[in-house]
């Protein structure tokens, strides 16, 4: 299990503090990525997740992909209580993530 603190794309520590709070009566710890999406060390292996769920972000861009809209997926997800604007925010992050691997792809050359 790895609970070290995400990396910058350039290897170094982000600026991202660690968040603690209790949450159905347990300490949940994340590293916020955005409102809704949290790295929480211990969880789905510290990928991207939706904020106080097991639910990887990269598995709702891969519904978005094989053309199902935000309204069909927030229906078959809201047992995690998911909602548009977080799968909004998903696509936000992912493509401020992808603009950026671009930028250091550039500064490689």
């Amino acid at each position: 299990m790895n609970m070290s603190k995400p990396k910058a794309a350039n290897g170094k520590s982000s600026k991202t503090k660690l968040v603690r709070e209790m949450y159905g009566g347990d300490v949940y710890e994340y590293y916020p990525l955005g409102k809704y999406i949290v790295a929480a060390p211990g969880i789905c292996g510290g990928r991207p997740t939706f904020k106080y769920t097991r639910l990887e972000v990269s598995m709702i861009l891969a519904w978005l992909e094989t053309g199902r809209t935000i309204e069909q997926i927030v229906q078959g997800y809201a047992a995690s209580r998911l909602t548009s604007d977080a799968v909004k925010e998903a696509i936000r992050v992912a493509k401020k993530a992808l603009l950026k691997s671009t930028k250091m792809l550039k500064k490689a050359a």
